[in-house]
């Protein structure tokens, strides 16, 4: 399972950085849920408002890039800590993902 899980971590990261949306799509479930951390505040709900999301994220900040300071692999859940990088009017900012697997896509992703 956790080969399964990084993979599918790894494969998102790569498509999100070459801005391909619908690889980057690829890899979640249809009802898959964007929540913050701590408190489960629903961002996104399924995979249309991820299309819509991250579609106008790719169209706004074509230079945005986000490089894995470190992972952390357990079983279903990976963790990843990354540098997000060339978005406009903004500065460097370090995010913290989880993403949790349900057969082999990724189901659940809460940011800190």
């Amino acid at each position: 399972m956790e080969r399964i899980s990084e993979m599918l971590a790894q494969k998102q990261l790569e498509a999100y950085n070459k801005q391909d949306l619908e690889e980057f799509l690829s890899v979640y479930s249809d009802d898959v849920v964007i929540m913050e951390f701590p408190g489960n505040k629903i961002m996104t709900n399924g995979i249309d408002e991820m299309r819509s999301r991250y579609g106008q994220l790719f169209k706004n900040h074509p230079n945005n890039h986000a490089e894995l300071l470190a992972r952390m692999v357990h079983g279903n859940r990976v963790v990843d800590h990354e540098l997000v990088t060339g978005r406009e009017n903004s500065a460097p900012k370090k995010a913290v993902a989880i993403y949790e697997i349900e057969g082999e896509k990724i189901a659940k992703v809460w940011f800190l």
